[in-house]
């Protein structure tokens, strides 16, 4: 059995068009796992597999791949890098130890680069940084860290000195073990460091022991005694340091060329934790695990598991605890993007796929029947764009139906629904890319033909201004047991989705009723008096009540808190809110005021400009209603020279003339 100590699992995280995906490849590559490298633009990768992603040219799920390197064994999970696909990344976090997060190192951090590196915060998911493409003209090393250091706020120590610059980077200089390691012809050559790097590289060495030193003891009495820190220590010291989120430690390459990757792999092993380090990964307690992906092959369905205690066996009959449902594992699969292999067994720290089990869902909690745990699901966001979509022919409306079914089975950031008023089917997720891949999906695997409506934002309502003393009395009585119950509510505006309390005195409300005054109010939320939409950003106080000592009842102040906050926000002063995105656009100078004005007519809001190398990236708040079609209209107004990307950054109260238009 192998030891916890010798696995990692890790994940590659970045913006999109970084080199995650070629950096996955490389390392396939030279732990002997491929024979044969695979290149994005060829559509030859091991985990860009699906079709679209090799059409598209970027990865859309996340692909586990396993191989083994200087005695370690890895699980490394290639990631989504554009934002519409950030639910992929985050369920991959809640089942990743580490994570290497690459970095280009002409733009440095990119807005989606900052995205997943918040996300790997939350999880407290400790990381090393890989700078990409350090071939590239502009490439800066240092600007590339700085802009670590300034835009992300961590530790950033860079253990290596690039050799050659841009066109001419052949190499770097390990500061750890002060060698030259440079590639020529696809080959690993070691030597002495540089005569016309070594001053630098010295004052680089003696920077790091010292920001070492003053973070970690064992380093401080070391240096202190010898006024340097020896390689060893220095290698331990990061290691803790990385494990504890205070530093970040820095590596560089080009993943293209296939340098840097061997100590990259180096890097994984040494800092990087382990199973071990990880609280609640024991092999000796019963099996437990968390289901994080669910997909549906051509031969079946594939349920991925991280298994976090115990060993799971072939055969076993595990138990699915929070839908109290028992699962069978047919089969235990070792899995490298779309290849596998037969496992017997998986043991604590495993990442896997089954085969057997019927229903369990993303974010299932999988033991062993003698002793249930419920771990901790992924969170998903909820959708902020929606298309009605419906089958061109009648005959194939069940098909359709499980079609979608299927869908958001697989990826539960997509829901669907039936629009009362309209009859139409709503499909809706994080974006218009997402949306046009699961439409795309339903055409080449079940050969449909679907026909989509035009894409609408989700709006939410606001209060502007609250009332006081708003009075709402529920009494029915007709034949059987009565209805009664008396509510008075003030409601107020709050920086919070949704906050409920209460200042009745005396017993007027009981405790019991009051939590379903609380429940009947939250029920209110689904529609608001503007237009139906979501409310948020509100403070409901119940101050009064009465009850009766027959009628009254859970159910029938559950009703009244309901009814009586939608009357109460018929009273308020509401404010509609619309989704923004924080838009990223680059540009070659000659264009940027042509962008600006379209910008403006998109209502978008300029925050920041910055001008480098003949090109301009301007910063901007659009609302994500004027961001459908822009991707040509950019691809037009440029000759096909400008790009943006685009993230969620929360909503914003939607102007009076906007919604005249």
């Amino acid at each position: 059995m192998r030891s916890l100590n010798a696995v990692r699992n890790l994940g590659i995280l970045a913006h999109v068009d970084a080199g995650k995906t070629t950096i996955t490849e490389r390392i396939l590559y030279a732990t002997g796992t491929t024979h044969k490298r695979g290149e994005v633009h060829d559509g030859t990768t091991v985990t860009d597999f699906d079709s679209q992603e090799r059409d598209r040219g970027i990865t859309i799920f996340a692909a586990a791949v396993s191989c083994a390197w200087d005695g370690h064994w890895l699980n490394l999970i290639d990631t989504p890098g554009h934002v519409d696909f950030s639910d992929e990344v985050e369920r991959s976090l809640r089942v990743l130890d580490g994570a290497v997060v690459v970095f280009d190192a002409v733009a440095g951090v990119e807005p989606q680069s900052e995205s997943v590196w918040r996300q790997a915060d939350r999880h407290a998911v400790p990381r090393i940084a890989f700078v990409n493409k350090m071939d590239r003209a502009g490439a800066d090393l240092d600007a590339a860290v700085e802009s670590i250091r300034q835009r992300l706020h961590p530790v950033p120590l860079a253990v290596q000195l690039p050799i050659g610059r841009e066109d001419g980077f052949i190499g770097v200089v390990d500061l750890l073990e002060m060698r030259a390691v440079r590639w020529v012809d696809d080959s690993k050559v070691e030597g002495p460091v540089p005569d016309a790097l070594l001053a630098e590289a010295r004052r680089r060495r003696h920077e790091l022991e010292e920001a070492v030193a003053e973070r970690h003891p064992a380093a401080m009495e070391e240096f202190c005694a010898e006024a340097a820190v020896s390689s060893a220590t220095l290698t331990a010291a990061l290691r803790d340091l990385t494990l504890r989120g205070d530093v970040v430690v820095v590596l560089c390459g080009s993943a293209y060329r296939n340098r840097g990757i061997e100590p990259l792999l180096t890097a994984v092993v040494e800092y990087l934790p382990s199973p071990e380090d990880v609280p609640g990964v024991d092999p000796a307690a019963p099996f437990a695990g968390l289901v994080f992906k669910v997909v549906a092959t051509a031969t079946g369905r594939m349920t991925y598991v991280r298994v976090y205690s115990g060993t799971l066996h072939k055969g076993e009959t595990v138990v699915d605890v929070g839908a109290d449902r028992r699962e069978r594992i047919a089969r235990i699969l070792r899995v490298r993007a779309d290849r596998h292999t037969e496992l017997e067994h998986a043991t604590a720290g495993d990442i896997v796929a089954v085969v057997g089990p019927k229903h369990a869902r993303v974010g299932a909690s999988l033991c062993a029947r003698s002793a249930p745990v419920l771990l901790e699901p992924p969170s998903a966001t909820e959708p902020v764009v929606s298309v009605a979509v419906e089958v061109r022919r009648s005959a194939d409306t069940e098909r359709f139906a499980a079609a979608l079914a299927q869908l958001v089975e697989e990826d539960p950031s997509l829901t669907v629904r039936n629009d009362a008023q309209t009859g139409q089917t709503v499909l809706s997720g994080m974006g218009e890319l997402h949306l046009e891949v699961a439409v795309e999906k339903i055409r080449r695997s079940r050969g449909l033909a679907v026909a989509v409506g035009r894409p609408e934002v989700a709006y939410r309502e606001t209060v502007a201004s609250g009332v006081t003393g708003s009075v709402f009395r529920l009494v029915k009585q007709d034949g059987g047991p009565g209805q009664f119950a008396h509510v008075v509510l003030d409601v107020a505006p709050s920086g919070q989705d949704f906050v409920f309390r209460s200042t009745v005195v005396g017993g007027r409300v009981p405790r019991e009723y009051v939590r379903a005054v609380e429940a009947g109010c939250r029920d209110a939320l689904s529609e608001g008096p503007l237009g139906g939409h979501p409310v948020t950003g509100l403070e409901v106080t119940l101050t009064d009540g009465a009850t009766h000592q027959n009628d009254s009842s859970e159910m029938a102040f559950r009703s009244a808190g309901k009814l009586g906050l939608r009357e109460a926000l018929r009273a308020c002063a509401m404010t509609l809110l619309e989704p923004v995105s924080e838009v990223a656009v680059t540009v070659p100078e000659d264009d940027m005021g042509g962008v600006l004005g379209d910008l403006a007519m998109r209502r978008g809001r300029v925050t920041a400009s910055t001008a480098r190398g003949g090109t301009v990236t301007i910063t901007a708040t659009v609302p994500l209603a004027e961001l459908f079609g822009y991707a040509d209209r950019l691809r037009s107004r440029t000759h096909g020279r400008g790009t943006f990307t685009a993230q969620p950054a929360g909503y914003a109260p939607v102007p009076a003339k906007a919604k005249a238009g």
